[in-house]
């Protein structure tokens, strides 16, 4: 499916291509292996649970310390990231409209008791029937849908 940009029709393989060199350019140390490290956040098969693991996905080319060096030395232009990503077309529905899903979880943080932003959120299923309030802070994930099914 083509991406639609207001009246601006571009093939999806380009414009992956654009904003990949574009966030490479947002890396402003370490930048190759930062780089690298999301595209093996991207192509790993399930949840990261450490950096390490990392080093087991097939677009990893460095050793795991080269990733917990760039985590801790590198940077990023967070500036120019918003910019591109303000310029990725998003998929729209067959009339044009933005199809929005919208979550609200919660990360639990029961012993966290100095975060100020910790609230009371309702969990489900902690336990047999039993739905209770454990301290967490929310975050909102906010999507675009393609139409048809891939969604």
């Amino acid at each position: 499916m083509s991406l639609l940009h207001g009246a601006v029709r571009r093939e999806p393989l380009a414009e992956l291509s654009r904003f990949r060199g574009e966030f490479s350019s947002c890396l402003t140390a370490r930048s190759g292996a930062l780089f690298e490290l999301a595209d093996a956040v991207l192509c790993g098969d399930g949840p990261v649970r450490s950096l390490a693991e990392l080093s087991l996905v097939g677009e990893h080319r460095r050793g795991h310390g080269g990733f917990y060096a760039a985590v801790a030395c590198g940077g990023i232009d967070t500036g120019r990231l918003r910019r591109a990503l303000a310029t990725v077309p998003l998929p729209r529905a067959v009339d044009g409209r933005l199809v929005l899903a919208v979550d609200v979880p919660c990360w639990l943080r029961p012993a966290a008791h100095a975060s100020p932003q910790r609230i009371l959120c309702h969990t489900y299923g902690r336990g047999k029937d039993q739905h209770i309030s454990v301290p967490g802070c929310p975050y909102s994930i906010i999507c675009t849908l393609e139409p048809g099914r891939s969604s």
